[in-house]
């Protein structure tokens, strides 16, 4: 039997990076994937192409920092699938990085708003469908904010990212008695498109520039790719890390022990 046979995961930021390749590894592994993001074309892609596979997945529209979004996108989920098991909140932004002094207000709330309240509502709406069966929770937080404080003027994003670390915990002691556990994943450096999407205003203005005069000696030089993390999240979903919880693991090789 496959590892996730019969199990339904909700995923958020499921259109493109570390989502998608989430979403095909626990469809591979015999999981039905609602696919929740904001990028409706590239989530009627993925939906599509695992539909031809013979996998069931479902496209929801989700804005993670519209709670009445949030909530009908587990709606519907529970509507074609008849349960919740999984929940990936992996949907989140680098932002805009910036010294502090210019990181406007907006900015700031922004990133928070979609990284950490974004994973909050998806948790909110998804716990009480997740208490009728146990389950797994996990949240993509990262290594800066919680190993690394060296990428110059992501003060907005690292809060956010410890922040969601402070969040998993509390809930993993709180749902614990509902056969609920919750960990999350703090990638390093992931071949994904996030950066496409970042602004980097003044940053060379901060000063802060780490570099290893012979390389990295981590695993492939701290360097992966989605599914690499998405093999690390179908472990934490499975019953392979059934008395796991409460728990951050990095993935980046090792690298971030350096930084």
């Amino acid at each position: 039997m496959s590892m996730l046979e019969g199990k339904v995961a909700f995923i958020t930021g499921a259109a493109s990076g570390i989502g998608a390749g989430t979403a095909r590894r626990f469809a591979q592994e015999g999981a039905y994937i609602a696919l929740a993001d904001v990028q409706s074309a590239a989530g009627e892609q993925l939906r599509d192409e695992l539909t031809l596979n013979g996998q069931q997945a479902l496209y929801v529209d989700c804005d993670v920092n519209d709670a009445d979004s949030v909530k009908r996108a587990i709606a519907s989920t529970i509507e074609r699938f008849g349960r919740l098991d999984i929940v990936f909140a992996n949907a989140g932004i680098n932002g805009v990085l910036a010294p502090i002094d210019q990181l406007q207000p907006e900015e700031w709330d922004r990133t928070l708003d979609i990284n950490l309240r974004g994973t909050y509502l998806t948790v909110h709406y998804a716990v009480p469908h997740l208490k009728r069966v146990g389950g797994s929770i996990i949240i993509t937080s990262s290594v800066n904010g919680n190993r690394t404080f060296s990428k110059a003027g992501a003060s907005a994003y690292s809060t956010s990212k410890a922040g969601q670390i402070a969040f998993m915990k509390m809930i993993a002691l709180e749902l614990g008695r509902h056969n609920i556990r919750c960990n999350a994943i703090c990638p390093g450096f992931i071949e994904t498109n996030i950066e496409q999407r970042t602004e980097d205003h003044n940053t060379e203005q901060i000063g802060i520039k780490v570099e290893l005069p012979q390389g990295s000696p981590a695993v492939n030089e701290g360097r992966g790719d989605v599914y690499e993390v998405a093999d690390t999240c179908l472990f934490l979903a499975s019953d392979m890390s059934r008395h796991v919880s409460g728990v951050e693991m990095y993935v980046d090789g090792g690298a971030s022990l350096l930084r």
